[in-house]
C-alpha cells in the first residue's frame, strides 16, 4: 500500500460510465481494513417517480436531482468517515460538478481518483456489459466532457490497459498524488 494509511478518508472514484469505477472501488475498499463502497448510482435509482436524466443538455430539474444526489452521497461519506471508517465512494462526477462535490465532503483526508481509460476501451467495455448506461450520451461526448471540462486535481489513470486489481495497485501506490489539498 506504500507509505499512505488510510483510515477514516474519504476517497472519490470518478470517470466516465464503463470505466471500471464500480469494479475499482469494490476491490480498492476490500484491500482496507476498514471500508465501505458508497455507490452514487443508488442515490439516482431511489428516486423513483419524477427522476430527470441528466442529458448532454440538463433541464434545471435534473441538475437539481444529480446536485441532491450528490449531496446525498457525500453526506453518506462523512457519516461513515465520522463512525471510524474509509469511504470509497464511486460515481459519475465530471466537469464542473467535480469541485463542488468534493467541497461538499466535509471529512479529511479526501482523496480523488479519476479512471480515464481510452473511448476505444469504454466502448468495448459498454458494449460487454449487461446494462448501459449512456441513454442519451456517447461515449465520445462523455469522454470529451472528462478530458475537456473536467479539472486536473487528483490522481488521474489510464487503466486502458490494466486490470482492475493492477488500477488498484496503482491507486494505492501513488495515493499521494489523489489527495485533495485544503
Amino acid at each position: 500500500m506504500g507509505d499512505v494509511e488510510l483510515e477514516r478518508a474519504v476517497v472519490v472514484i470518478t470517470g466516465v460510465m464503463a470505466s471500471g469505477k464500480s469494479t475499482v472501488a469494490q476491490l480498492l475498499a476490500e484491500r482496507l481494513p476498514r471500508a465501505v463502497h458508497v455507490r452514487g448510482d443508488v442515490f439516482r435509482r431511489m428516486m423513483v417517480s419524477g427522476r430527470h436524466g441528466l442529458a448532454p443538455e440538463p433541464d434545471e430539474e435534473a441538475e437539481q436531482q444529480l446536485r441532491l444526489r450528490y449531496r446525498v452521497s457525500a453526506s453518506t461519506a462523512d457519516l461513515y468517515t465520522a463512525a471510524g471508517w474509509t469511504a470509497v465512494v464511486q460515481d459519475v462526477v465530471l466537469g464542473p460538478y467535480l469541485e463542488p462535490y468534493l467541497d461538499a465532503i466535509a471529512s479529511r483526508p479526501r482523496y480523488l481518483v479519476v479512471l480515464a481509460p481510452s473511448q476505444e476501451a469504454v466502448t468495448a467495455r459498454e458494449a460487454a456489459r449487461a446494462k448501459t448506461g449512456y441513454g442519451t450520451w456517447t461515449v465520445g461526448g462523455l469522454d470529451r466532457v472528462l478530458r475537456t471540462e473536467t479539472p486536473r486535481i487528483g490522481l488521474w489513470l489510464d487503466s486502458t490497459g490494466q486490470t482492475p486489481d493492477q488500477t488498484v495497485d496503482a491507486i494505492l501506490d501513488r495515493l499521494h498524488e489523489a489527495r485533495i489539498k485544503d
